[in-house]
């Protein structure tokens, strides 16, 4: 069962402006991944669905986060059916993003009050999306979408709206200025922020410094 309500997801999701987006198969990795990012400042986590036995890793991840890491809302990303998104709920995940628009998912989700964040790339995807019930909608890949330009041509019909890009955004003030600036939820960010060193390994400590560097900027970007 999730410990958060989807209010609380929505709300977070607001708050800290960011959305790690990651996923390794190996546990301790995703432990310490995880534990860098919430010691950085970090309170929402998307784990993503990409590899064979996932929701087993989702699953141990997801009890240590509610043990070492107990503010962080974690949540499972590339999920494109019922069946993996009810597989998810039972393991606890506090929220489900997809990369598509799966009505579906969205009466799982809605049946246990649990937030969905489905992609999107049209007016009228974001449309049908929040006519099923989503909070925050998620447009990928976000450059490719149509990048700040599409966000802030959205939010002229739709300035309720609220948008979570993932897929082009980067960890530093010109990328992050261009999507606030737009009028952003908050953003999702992969690769850009999980850099590995040449031997495949990740610098968690210097991971932390990075996650609080960028949720400064975000901070500077939203004060302003």
């Amino acid at each position: 069962m999730a410990r958060f309500t989807r209010i609380d997801v929505a709300l977070q999701m607001k708050s800290t402006g960011m959305v790690p987006v990651f996923y390794h198969k190996d546990i301790e990795v995703c432990k310490k991944i995880i534990k860098a990012c919430y010691d950085g400042g970090i309170r929402v986590f998307e784990f993503t669905n990409r590899g064979d036995y996932a929701h087993e890793v989702f699953c141990e991840l997801n009890k240590f986060a509610a043990s070492e890491t107990p503010e962080m809302i974690l949540g499972v990303g590339s999920v494109i059916d019922v069946g993996t998104t009810s597989l998810y709920l039972q393991n606890g995940a506090n929220f489900i993003v997809s990369p598509i628009l799966n009505a579906e998912m969205a009466k799982v989700c809605n049946r246990r009050k649990v937030a969905w964040s489905p992609g999107c790339g049209s007016l009228t995807e974001i449309s049908y999306a929040e006519e099923l019930g989503a909070e925050v909608v998620k447009i990928f890949p976000g450059s490719q979408v149509g990048g700040p330009s599409f966000v802030k041509a959205v939010r002229g019909p739709f300035p309720w709206t609220s948008i979570m890009p993932t897929g082009g955004v980067e960890p530093t003030h010109d990328n992050l200025k261009g999507w606030f600036d737009a009028g952003v939820h908050c953003v999702g960010m992969g690769s850009k922020l999980f850099v590995k060193g040449p031997d495949g390994s990740f610098d968690y400590n210097g991971l932390t410094q990075k996650v609080k560097d960028t949720l400064d900027i975000i901070k500077g970007l939203k004060s302003n």
